[in-house]
């Protein structure tokens, strides 16, 4: 019941205080993400470095709690990180959420982590991976575009 809590309190701290949700001036790279089965719409903005560092990040867009908290802990977990080391990071959170994760890999995921009961609840696991979705393709493809969790 206590791990519940932790949840709900992270939850709604990144619902209604997120640090990272506004428009990113000049971002070198952004990636639309939409979630058309409940309307969850991200727009994932990064500032990449010549050597490959994620600078700075943000999202805007709407949708439920699950996908705006989870976008926000995101980028407080990449912000900072080469590439490769975000990628890694999304492959954890994937992984998690596919309830085969580590508890040395839960811990790099810090409050991210919070989400892992997320893989019990279908409904709500493409809402959980939106930002990690639009974030592997801002990666992929700097080129911009658009990604759906229907793809899965």
């Amino acid at each position: 019941m206590q791990y519940r809590t932790f949840y709900n309190e992270i939850l709604t701290e990144h619902n209604l205080h997120p640090e990272h949700k506004h428009p990113l001036i000049e971002p070198t790279a952004s990636q639309r993400g939409v979630n058309p089965s409940c309307g969850d719409d991200v727009t994932l903005q990064l500032k990449l470095s010549e050597d490959g560092v994620i600078e700075d990040g943000s999202f805007i867009g709407d949708g439920c709690a699950i996908s705006q908290a989870s976008a926000d802990m995101m980028l407080n977990l990449v912000i900072g990180k080469t590439t490769e080391e975000a990628v890694k990071l999304k492959d954890v959170f994937m992984k998690m959420i596919k309830g085969k994760v580590s508890e040395e890999e839960l811990e790099m995921l810090e409050e991210a982590s919070s989400l892992q009961d997320i893989s019990h609840m279908p409904a709500r696991v493409k809402c959980a991976v939106l930002g990690w979705r639009t974030l592997e393709q801002i990666l992929q493809n700097r080129d911009g575009g658009e990604v759906s969790t229907e793809q899965e």
